[in-house]
């Protein structure tokens, strides 16, 4: 039996990874959509190909991913590369084969990285915030 990914759901899981409200989606889609077709829209199995398409753009995440992303098939494929065979009655001698230094580097590097896309998300959501209260101040 053939599995259907259900477009709307993950469109759903990507604004929340994103921290995006449905309104701040709703705002960058256009001034037909609100929060309520945001819902409706999310609760679509299959969604046509330009909304789909204006909805990646939005979102920066590929319009293929939004289609065929499976949750149970990630999880399942994540879930191969738990090793049960280790012997934990074993008395093994491990021997540090790298420099502390260097990987303390490495994990501030990519602490920085992390920083770096926090930051530009939340100046990204200030500026819908920003373009919400111009919004709410023509009407």
């Amino acid at each position: 039996m053939e599995k259907t990914i259900h477009q709307g759901r993950n469109v759903k899981r990507f604004r929340e990874m994103l921290s995006m409200k449905q309104e701040a989606l709703a705002l960058e889609l256009g001034d037909d959509w609100n929060q309520r077709k945001i819902s409706l829209l999310e609760q679509k199995e299959i969604i046509e190909e330009p909304l789909l398409k204006q909805i990646s753009d939005v979102l920066k995440v590929p319009v293929d991913v939004i289609k065929n992303f499976d949750e149970e098939a990630a999880i399942s494929y994540i879930n191969t590369f738990h090793d049960n065979s280790i012997n934990h009655g074993a008395n093994f001698n491990y021997k540090c084969n790298f420099n502390p230094f260097d990987k303390w580097a490495e994990e501030v590097t990519e602490n920085r990285k992390l920083y770096e896309r926090l930051l530009q998300a939340e100046k990204e959501k200030m500026d819908l915030l920003k373009k919400l209260l111009e919004k709410m101040e023509r009407k």
